[in-house]
């Protein structure tokens, strides 16, 4: 039996003992792999999912790799940002010649100082006495440095407290509603403008050679404001006796800073030269100052009086 054992043993071939091969080996994972996954990263098997990108490219985050994944995106965004590009180049070259907001920033360069002067001066006049612009170098002081010069920012700020203060006056009235605020401001700027027109067209027919600008005219015509607010704001405390006092003060108070100011402005070469106005032009010229003026305390009390009952 010993020596059949031995030949069977010696005839048939010896069978390679099954042995157990750990899971975390991961070049074992799959027993019918034939050759290493070498395409890949070094830790990624051969079971694992292709990386994502399309058609075998390989992932990345360059430009490259971007333009082919989304091409038309990726040109339609670069046209795009051209475009924008080129527009604000062309905003900046002409904005000038639209909204010429070199001389706005002229205009709004006050201070706490200059406002509260510039109200007093509206306020009282009388006792004024340097009217002239100061220049230097050809060019007109910034406002905070000159109570003179006209400014922006106290008509736009009187302009949008008078559109509240009319809101609060029709409130008290139970009048109030957002048309009738809306047709308060739209006939408050109409009345501006058809006055700067009137203005400007005046002055082209009379021929006069002044540095006037239109900027001006809307500085100058908007600083009636300040005086209707204080109208209706004791108007509303004191009732109509408290409106037309205020109201008339502030009235003759404008006029009179309309008429100092402007004669500069409007005959700035007989007021340079000291001559007296004579001739026709020159009193038309006066007639248009005087005009202006005027026109200041009628239009005061025509877009306040209604306001106060």
């Amino acid at each position: 039996m010993h020596a059949a054992g031995l030949a069977a043993a010696a005839g048939t071939p010896r069978l390679p003992s099954k042995r157990r091969v750990p899971v975390s080996q991961p070049a074992m994972a799959d027993p019918h792999q034939f050759f290493d996954d070498t395409s890949s990263a070094p830790n990624r098997g051969y079971g694992a999912q292709p990386p994502p990108g399309g058609l075998g490219f390989h992932s990345s985050s360059s430009p490259e790799a971007a333009f082919l994944a989304d091409p038309m995106s990726n040109m339609a965004m670069a046209y795009g940002s051209s475009l924008a590009a080129h527009g604000k180049e062309l905003v900046d070259k002409n904005i000038d010649r639209f909204i010429p907001v070199t001389k706005l920033k002229y205009y709004f360069a006050v201070d706490t100082v200059y406002v509260g002067k510039k109200l007093g001066l509206l306020v009282f006049p009388y006792l004024h006495q340097d009217w002239e612009v100061q220049y230097q170098q050809d060019t007109p002081v910034a406002p905070r440095f000159d109570i003179n010069a006209p400014d922006l920012y106290i008509p736009a700020m009187a302009f949008i407290t008078y559109i509240l203060v009319a809101g609060l006056a029709l409130g008290t009235q139970d009048r109030f509603s957002p048309d009738l605020l809306g047709l308060q401001a739209s006939s408050a700027l109409a009345w501006l403008t058809l006055e700067v027109v009137a203005i400007l067209l005046s002055l082209y027919l009379v021929t006069v050679n002044t540095d006037l600008t239109t900027i001006d005219l809307v500085a100058f015509l908007g600083y009636k404001y300040v005086g209707m607010i204080g109208g209706v704001l004791m108007g509303l405390l004191f009732g109509k006796i408290g409106y037309y006092l205020v109201l008339g003060w502030c009235c003759v108070s404008i006029f009179v800073f309309m008429i100092r100011t402007l004669r500069l402005k409007i005959l700035a070469q007989a007021a340079a030269e000291g001559v007296p106005v004579r001739g026709a032009r020159n009193q038309l010229r006066m007639y248009l100052t005087m005009a202006v003026a005027a026109a200041q305390p009628l239009l005061m009390y025509w877009l306040t009086f209604h306001l106060v009952r």
